[in-house]
């Protein structure tokens, strides 16, 4: 019977590596892969069941550790302090351009950024926006961009590196 051993430990690896599809976990994988280390070792005649469930064991809990290693220090922003920035937290520093020139006593007018147009107001100390012009978001507040004016060295992205202005 114990020569069949490594039998029981495939079927237990496939059961755990299957399983690992329905979970979230990340780690039934693991404990699979030592299972079939363990089968491994009951196959090619390690006929001892203590043997080969301190093997199952060791692998398992190296791959669990080694995978939970890389994970914190290669994709978790917390350890450095920064966090990833989306939606609206992205928008400071982005370059829109102005579709609508400003008017009333605001300064209203109207920016389109990736695709979204904002309502957008100078920043302090800015002259009115006029349609066309590249702007790049500085703040926002509520539902409104307040934006300022790219100088002219900036470089057009939409621009061939041959073409004139």
């Amino acid at each position: 019977m114990a020569d069949w051993f490594w039998v029981l430990w495939c079927i237990l690896g496939a059961i755990l590596i299957v399983a690992e599809i329905f979970t979230s976990g990340f780690v039934l994988l693991w404990f699979g892969i030592g299972a079939l280390a363990a089968a491994f070792a009951g196959f090619i005649g390690v006929d001892s069941l203590v043997i080969q469930f301190l093997i199952f064991a060791g692998v398992s809990t190296a791959l669990t550790a080694a995978s939970r290693t890389i994970f914190i220090n290669y994709f978790s922003r917390e350890r450095t302090g920064d966090s990833l920035r989306s939606g609206v937290d992205a928008m400071p520093g982005k370059i829109g351009t102005v579709v609508s020139s400003s008017k009333g006593a605001l300064n209203e007018g109207a920016v389109k950024v990736f695709g979204s147009t904002w309502t957008a107001y100078p920043a302090p100390g800015e002259a009115p926006l006029e349609a066309g012009e590249r702007v790049s978001v500085e703040r926002i507040e509520g539902a409104s961009i307040y934006v300022r004016r790219l100088g002219t060295g900036e470089p057009d992205w939409r621009q061939k590196p041959d073409e004139e202005i």
